[in-house]
């Protein structure tokens, strides 16, 4: 008896339904949602098993559940509800939870049918993921498939681009090559415990741990070490993608990608040989947003071209490595899944596999010249709009060729490593960071190309047309009413400008939109859970232990000590500049031994009667407004310095906490030396952390603000952050993380490397 039809549900669509009862894998993904939204509304007949495996905290169950949601099912909803689409799901569609490469469950024994569409999304992902869910992962299903007791049709869904770099006409046959994918199996799975054992080595872990202490030894040990372990992480990560990448590349693939597809290809005819099995192999060509069904322009995430078309209509490709009279050969995903369907309900005889091309290249071929015509047409009409300034003009396309393109790049690459060196040379104004900002888009607009073009530049290369006579004889034989796959009808016209760049552009125009300042000083949300950490020099005062010094022993002493005091803080600056550089501590402990044998009490009778007055005006007015806002708004404020706790007396009105270093006395005269550490880089973190714990603070909705990398670990515990007046590390590690920046005052005065660097010229004049 066929599973009960949710009302609103159109009826079966005929004898081309596979019927019976089809396992699905990769149901989660793009093709596999097309599928089973199909299977759903024109396949009633058929009852469902979906193999996905849990992710995190949900389970298979679940997944499936949350697909009712899902846009696929959006014009289904809008029939039935999504009520009766989550009854369709659970009436219709049985989940059974299982990995491919990792752990296979047993499979029922009724199956007759199955569409094996799982595979990895990507095409450059390391040598043993590839080959995990591409090739082992085809051996576990259908070994499992043989295992279950039916002899079910299995619909393989490979590429059309397992063909390798064939030139000319590609028929739909098995493919002609030797290798041995056991062997390969065996080698790929065993690179990642090779790439780890070498990544240990001291070869290896030297200079990542060197430049892992140039760029964050400021920010602290932690940040080093974790640094440090990030870029080894990236270091085997990268390793494994070139291995992959290579491998296929020496054995005439593009990439891992098409090389794992092939062999997972090799898989399946060698399973179904064995098991009697009969299998049809399904190739795509590059696969996009729907024609027509669920609803034009559905896709589900971006796939090979969308992010080219994307960057492209940003104005961040001006040109790329193909001929223009290159067919791209994209076919929408409606097509394929209507070829697929039709497949699984023709089987072949067993021990005959039969091979299937679905693609546009031999019947309706689109060239880039018109692809790109099509295009710059949709995007010249409807630009992007460009952050604030306008809209984005899109450029021509001339096609010169790879080799000028890469030219172009490798100038792009050159100029943007120019920028990286030359920015810590450059002083931290607003105006050179505004400059930095502009630099570094350009940057990252060279990076992605590369990026592209290392991923996608190879298949601008391929000149194959694959044939498609068994698609096209399927296609018609299909019952009366059955969906077509004939791709001779698509107007690419139409196609491209009216239905595939509306959809992929969707996203980038919400996300591009006009977005509402984020809420100021005065908009801060109430709550006594919440504090506002602030730092001192730079980020609270346009001033450092530098300038204080200097006003203390200058106010405080003769005008005739002047020069003598200038020149001996002048032949020091080499050594405070080293000790800034390498640890912010250690400039601390060092500078702070230039008051021993001061008297504690003169000091702080000179802080309180002649340097506090200094101190203040010396505040950026931004910040004492921002201070006060958070005190309206009932936080916490907080000061947190490494400068002595005599010297920030004055503002003590402003803060409900002040964590400050404490200079050691004896006897009423200062020895120099700090009581207890002090409470700079990493140390700031950890104070404020268990502050939030005996405070009772919300540190997610807490505020944090600092001028320097020494205070990223800092801004890092808080759900709020705020980079003020930011130094060029610190500027570039906020803008990675879309952390706020704000420029406050006119001044870079704050900054202690900028007060010695200025302070180096005397004392180069005095040696």
């Amino acid at each position: 008896m066929a599973p009960p039809v949710p009302d609103g549900m159109p009826p079966a669509a005929g004898p081309a339904s596979p019927g019976g009862h089809v396992l699905l894998t990769g149901a989660t993904g793009f093709l596999g949602q097309a599928m089973l939204e199909r299977l759903i509304v024109e396949h009633p007949d058929t009852r469902v098993t979906v193999l996905a495996r849990r992710r995190g905290d949900a389970s298979a169950a679940d997944r499936l559940a949350g697909l009712a949601r899902k846009p696929v099912f959006r014009t289904l909803r809008e029939r039935i509800g999504y009520a009766g689409v989550q009854a369709a799901l659970a009436e219709r569609v049985d989940s059974l939870e299982g990995d491919l490469g990792s752990g296979m469950p047993a499979l029922p024994g009724t199956l007759t049918s199955v569409l094996h569409c799982a595979s990895t999304v990507s095409f450059d992902p390391p040598v043993d993921e590839a080959f995990r869910i591409n090739v082992q992962g085809a051996r576990d299903l259908y070994e499992a498939v043989a295992a279950c007791g039916g002899r079910p049709h299995v619909v393989h869904v490979s590429t059309a681009y397992v063909s390798a770099l064939h030139r000319g006409v590609v028929a739909e046959r098995a493919l002609d090559h030797d290798v041995d994918w056991r062997s390969e199996l065996r080698h790929a799975l065993a690179a990642r415990e090779e790439a780890e054992q070498l990544s240990r080595t001291s070869g290896v872990l030297r200079p990542l741990l060197a430049a892992a202490r140039a760029e964050h030894g400021k920010a602290g040990a932690t940040a080093t070490a974790q640094a440090a372990e990030r870029a080894r992480r990236d270091w085997v990560h990268e390793r494994l993608v070139a291995a992959g990448r290579l491998r296929g590349q020496s054995l005439g693939w593009t990439d891992v990608y098409t090389f794992t597809k092939a062999l997972g290809e090799r898989v399946a005819e060698e399973y179904a040989r064995g098991a009697g099995l009969t299998l049809s192999v399904l190739r795509p060509t590059i696969v996009q947003a729907a024609l027509e069904r669920p609803y034009p322009g559905w896709f589900e995430s971006y796939k090979m071209m969308d992010p080219i078309t994307l960057a492209y209509g940003r104005g961040e490709i001006p040109e790329f490595p193909v001929h223009a009279e290159s067919v791209v050969d994209i076919v929408p995903v409606d097509f394929v899944t209507a070829a697929a369907l039709a497949v699984a309900a023709a089987p072949p005889p067993p021990g005959e596999p039969a091979y299937f091309h679905v693609g546009t290249g031999a019947r309706n071929p689109l060239t880039q010249q018109e692809l790109h015509r099509h295009v710059a047409r949709y995007f010249t009409a409807h630009p992007l709009p460009d952050a604030g300034r306008g809209h984005v003009k899109v450029p021509p396309w001339r096609f010169p060729g790879a080799a000028t393109v890469e030219r172009t790049l490798k100038a792009g690459e050159r100029a943007a490593g120019l920028v990286d060196r030359a920015l810590p040379l450059l002083p931290a104004t607003a105006r050179v960071r505004d400059r930095v900002d502009k630099a570094r888009a350009d940057t990252q607009r060279t990076r992605a190309l590369r990026r592209l073009l290392d991923l996608y530049g190879g298949y601008g290369g391929v000149e194959a047309v694959y044939g498609d006579a068994n698609v096209i004889a399927l296609h018609r034989a299909r019952p009366e009413g059955s969906p077509g796959f004939d791709v001779a009808g698509i107007s690419w016209p139409h196609y491209v400008g009216e239905v595939y760049c509306p959809a992929v552009t969707a996203v980038a125009r919400r996300t591009s939109a006009p977005r509402r300042k984020r809420a100021g000083s005065d908009g801060l949300p109430p709550g006594k859970d919440i504090a506002a950490v602030f730092d001192l020099e730079g980020t609270v005062l346009a001033s450092n232990l530098v300038e204080v010094f200097l006003w203390t022993r200058l106010v405080g002493g003769p005008r005739s000590s002047w020069a003598g005091e200038i020149a001996s803080l002048a032949l020091s600056v080499p050594g405070y500049l080293q000790a800034e550089r390498r640890d912010r501590g250690d400039f601390v402990r060092a500078f702070m031994r230039r008051y021993a044998g001061c008297s504690e009490a003169e000091l702080r009778a000179l802080v309180r009667h002649r340097i506090g007055d200094a101190l203040l005006h010396r505040s950026f007015p931004e910040a004492v407004r921002r201070i006060r806002a958070h005190r309206a708004a009932g936080h916490r404020t907080v000061l947190i310095t490494g400068t002595a706790d005599l010297f920030v007396q004055p503002l003590g009105p402003l803060f409900d906490e002040i964590a400050a270093s404490r200079l050691q006395v004896r006897d009423g005269v200062l020895t120099g030396r700090l009581e207890r550490p002090p409470v700079v880089g990493e140390a700031r973190a950890a104070w404020t952390k268990r502050y939030a714990e005996t405070a009772g603070i919300d540190l997610k909705r807490s505020y944090a603000y600092g001028d320097s990398f020494s205070d990223s670990a800092l801004l890092g515990v808080v759900g709020n952050p705020v980079a003020v007046n930011p130094d060029h590390r610190l500027h570039r590690h906020a803008a990675r993380r879309a952390w706020r920046v704000e420029e406050w005052g006119a001044h870079t005065g704050g900054r202690i490397d900028a007060a010695l660097t200025a302070l180096s010229g005397p004392a180069e004049a005095l040696r």
